[in-house]
């Protein structure tokens, strides 16, 4: 029998074995759960980008989930928590906004550690330097993320926010108004600071902000309280499938680059760097990224600064459903550790 002959042959049982294949797939999920999935930036910064990942690594669909991911613009956005407290979505939700009475838990650290960096004006050399001084406000402005980084950094030169002027944008804009003096500090992640610094090697790294907040809780997915009670499995295989892709962030970066480009927009390059980083300080969680004590400090601090009344300030029991993580953990094949990183 010819070469050609065999193909035709061979074509008819590899196209029946490959019915057979989705059949058995189809057999495996005979319904899709759906899920909408929010990340905190519109586009992700590289540390966001875990949904994505799982998504194109089909770590969502063997689980049978069929996830729809929404960008929002901030993690600490009006529109972010009425997803939350209306169960529409999990997102990135705070102790902020749990001890204000949002009625939503933790269920998984996404990325415990903070990756970014402050990144200043050329002529800026100490937090002294930024009294007066315009500084970002993206991501929720007053009281979101970079309002509330600023006010730490402000304060250890002893100033307050009162002594600089916030600017509330886009989240896009963060790294085109650096370098342009539009504005003179902002917390930039990794893949930011690599192009920031590429543009305009002049800027300053002031501090990085896991170094100044060693114990603070960054990053956190969260769910309504009636969506726990009501689809746990859902929320632990979603969370499951998350961790996964996390784990493949730190053993297999060359399989996930070019996910995390498409959906950050970003050149290859910054994206790599971006990965070296998160994944040499342990950013990303490869277990549960949930613990007790670092929710304990970081509701602490938030009540010492006036975001939460000190006298109605949750426990780390009530922001996080530290069993839900747990189970999750279970479900992807239990903790692991991968060098230094065990969370």
């Amino acid at each position: 029998m010819s070469k050609a002959c065999r193909s035709l042959y061979l074509l008819p049982l590899v196209l029946g074995a490959l019915g057979m294949a989705d059949d058995a797939a189809a057999q495996s999920c005979p319904t899709m759960r759906k899920i909408n999935i929010g990340v905190s930036v519109a586009p992700p910064n590289v540390v966001h980008t875990s949904p994505y990942v799982a998504k194109d690594l089909g770590f969502f669909a063997k689980r049978c989930i069929e996830p729809n991911i929404i960008q929002f613009e901030g993690g600490q956005s009006a529109t972010s928590a009425a997803a939350a407290a209306q169960g529409s979505a999990i997102v990135s939700v705070g102790d902020v906004a749990i001890g204000r009475g949002l009625k939503v838990q933790q269920f998984w650290g996404l990325a415990p550690r903070m990756p970014q960096a402050y990144m200043v004006s050329p002529d800026i050399k100490t937090a002294a330097d930024l009294k007066g001084r315009k500084l970002s406000a993206t991501g929720g402005g007053v009281g979101g993320f970079n309002w509330r980084m600023g006010r730490e950094v402000l304060k250890t030169a002893g100033l307050s926010v009162d002594d600089a002027q916030f600017i509330s944008s886009a989240t896009a804009g963060r790294l085109p108004g650096l370098v342009a003096g539009q504005i003179d500090g902002v917390a930039l992640h990794p893949e930011d600071v690599y192009l920031a610094k590429k543009q305009k090697p002049t800027l300053n790294l002031l501090v990085q902000l896991v170094e100044l907040m060693p114990d603070y809780m960054f990053n956190a997915y969260g769910a309504s309280l009636e969506w726990i009670g009501r689809d746990r499995a859902l929320l632990r295989d979603a969370a499951a499938a998350m961790i996964e892709a996390n784990r493949m962030m730190y053993n297999d970066k060359a399989k996930v680059v070019p996910s995390i480009e498409k959906a950050t927009d970003k050149p290859k390059e910054a994206v790599e760097y971006a990965i070296d980083i998160l994944t040499k300080n342990c950013v990303w969680s490869i277990n549960g990224g949930l613990d007790p004590r670092r929710t304990a400090w970081t509701v602490d601090n938030s009540a010492e600064n006036g975001d939460i009344d000190k006298d109605k300030k949750p426990s780390a029991e009530q922001v996080a459903n530290f069993a839900l993580a747990k189970e999750a953990v279970d479900a992807a094949g239990g903790p692991v550790s991968i060098g230094n990183c065990k969370d």
